[in-house]
């Protein structure tokens, strides 16, 4: 026997339009929606001068801008502690920590979450297989080598331009975007970087080229 074949009366034609656009519909109320959140600053672009901030990291120590002064400062804002991309991100400028420490560059990790948060998040990265044994056995006895800085107000995120808004069906939050600004020992922006995913992997790598590079043009 055959198949009964099924006629597309114009009835069944709008029909089927009205499931996918109920499906879609329903499709993107369950996804989140990101979006540049309200009262964001543009950008800071190449030779301006880098917003300041006052800041404290995992420790409750507070750091600003100016403290770094005369020195290239690596600042590298992330969404969330302990997700699999500021994982990555971590591990990697950890493992390159010291060749940032030679080339005269402070690494600044900042994000949305407060001081408690970036505490755990650095005990986790002490166990992380991704960063070297001796590194692990450093982070476990020393903490992290470079600060995570906590932006809880997201007055910081918000000077940069990177401040996002996730709305949920259970509310809004409020993350920073995964930029990176290299300032230069002056206290101008150098470079920005937009780091998507699949430039995590070489990103820390790439901050310390652009930086023997232009450390080369200013000597």
């Amino acid at each position: 026997m055959f198949a009964r074949s099924i006629r597309l009366t114009p009835t069944r034609v709008l029909l089927s339009f009205a499931v996918l656009a109920m499906v879609a519909l329903a499709v993107s109320a369950a996804a989140p929606s990101i979006t540049p959140a309200e009262g964001n600053a543009p950008k800071p672009t190449a030779g301006q001068a880098a917003p300041t901030f006052s800041l404290v990291d995992q420790n409750g120590k507070k750091h600003t801008l100016a403290d770094y002064k005369g020195k290239w400062v690596v600042v590298y804002f992330y969404p969330k502690d302990q997700t699999p991309g500021c994982t990555t991100q971590a591990c990697n400028f950890t493992e390159n920590v010291f060749a940032f420490r030679k080339a005269n560059a402070q690494i600044l990790g900042i994000s949305e979450d407060d001081a408690a948060s970036h505490k755990a998040f650095e005990q986790a990265l002490s166990k992380n297989a991704k960063i070297s044994a001796d590194n692990q056995k450093a982070i476990e006895e020393h903490g992290l080598p470079f600060p995570l800085l906590a932006d809880a107000s997201h007055d910081t995120a918000r000077k940069y331009g990177v401040l996002s808004q996730i709305t949920t069906p259970n509310g809004a939050i409020l993350i920073a975007s995964r930029d990176t600004f290299l300032i230069d020992p002056t206290g101008k922006v150098a470079k920005h970087y937009d780091v998507t995913p699949d430039k995590l992997e070489g990103h820390s790598a790439e901050v310390l080229a652009d930086i023997a590079a232009l450390s080369g043009k200013k000597s």
